[in-house]
């Protein structure tokens, strides 16, 4: 199935979401047209088959009165554009990045900051809990409804050539971020020089020339071949934080109590099913990039990293409110039979 087509304009798409909306749910609450779902990554990535699983699930609970297509490959545009399509209400489903809320949510700048989480389990744990529902709830001033975090595993520094062991080996790199404060402000605290990027634009910059290097978890830089450009992989393991599910809090307050209780019930059974994927997936990732020669660079002085992190935290941090999140995430134990990421 083709996408539908990109609005270009953003007062086009303002113009027609009423009358489209309007269109989709009938007094008695059967939603006539299917839901849209935009994801950034490529069919089969472990999000992806998290939100068709949702689809599915949905589906089932409403028989088939609720309907979702899944549009990965950033089919309705880049996480920015579809974060604020969902806001329009001109996308009902939204798996982004936290970071780029970062500057519209601040509860969502808490999971991003670096070396928060000891690990995967960790962070796990806490947004599961208290902590991450907090977060969720942010998002609802903004136009969208917080359903549930997916994993985005352990992001680690990939270079062209340079091996980072530590801060020193950061220096006069120039590594690709998200449009996000607060990446910027890591990356320049590790001792490199960060570049805002569009995530489909790191390939291209790489081979050119225009960065050095970029930072993600394994299956992102398998999935988009940057290991083929950037075939250093150092663990710094600085940032573990999630990914979030969200829906268009315009679609959401046309639901029924009944429908949105479907909705949360289907995003909550999509994450562990995301989980066992994506675990999986990190370990595939690994040996594939290994198998193509990818040099992975265990040794590294996270300690000498964290505590550059100080002035991150205090900057980004900035309320009590956040400095409380922060404690109560600090403060919580690992789960039990807790790991380290890949």
């Amino acid at each position: 199935m083709s996408p539908p087509p990109l609005w270009t304009r953003r007062t086009t798409l303002t113009a027609g979401v009423s009358l489209a909306l309007a269109g989709c749910v009938s007094a008695c609450g059967v939603i006539s047209a299917p839901m849209l779902a935009a994801d950034s990554q490529p069919e089969g990535y472990p999000t992806v088959a998290a939100l068709r699983f949702f689809a599915e699930d949905l589906a089932r609970r409403t028989g088939g009165r609720m309907r979702v297509e899944v549009y990965p490959s950033e089919q309705l545009g880049s996480q920015n554009d579809t974060m604020e399509l969902a806001q329009f209400g001109g996308i009902d489903f939204v798996r982004i990045n936290a970071a780029p809320l970062n500057s519209l949510v601040p509860e969502t700048k808490v999971p991003t900051l670096p070396f928060l989480f000891r690990s995967i389990a960790h962070m796990r744990r806490a947004m599961d809990g208290a902590p991450g529902k907090a977060i969720l709830q942010g998002l609802s001033a903004h136009g969208l409804i917080g359903l549930a975090f997916y994993d985005s595993g352990a992001r680690s520094i990939y270079t062209k050539d340079r091996p980072v062991r530590s801060p020193a080996d950061m220096r006069g790199l120039k590594i690709r971020v998200q449009t996000s404060d607060l990446f910027v402000s890591m990356i320049e605290a590790m001792g490199g020089d960060p570049t805002p990027m569009a995530y489909g634009e790191v390939y291209q910059g790489l081979v050119q020339g225009v960065i050095d290097g970029a930072e993600n978890n394994f299956p992102s830089y398998e999935s988009s071949r940057h290991f083929e450009a950037a075939p250093v992989y150092s663990l710094t393991r600085h940032v573990m934080a999630p990914e979030i599910f969200a829906m268009s809090r315009r679609r959401w307050d046309m639901l029924s109590d009944e429908d949105r209780g479907h909705v949360l019930a289907a995003a909550a059974a999509s994450v562990p099913v995301m989980r066992q994927l994506w675990d999986a997936r990190v370990l595939e990732s690994r040996r594939i990039v290994e198998q193509a020669g990818v040099q992975i660079i265990d040794d590294v002085d996270r300690d000498s990293f964290a505590r550059a992190m100080t002035g991150v935290w205090d900057d980004y941090a900035d309320t009590p409110a956040l400095r409380r999140l922060v404690e109560d995430i600090r403060t919580m134990p690992d789960a039990d039979g807790s790991r380290s990421d890949a």
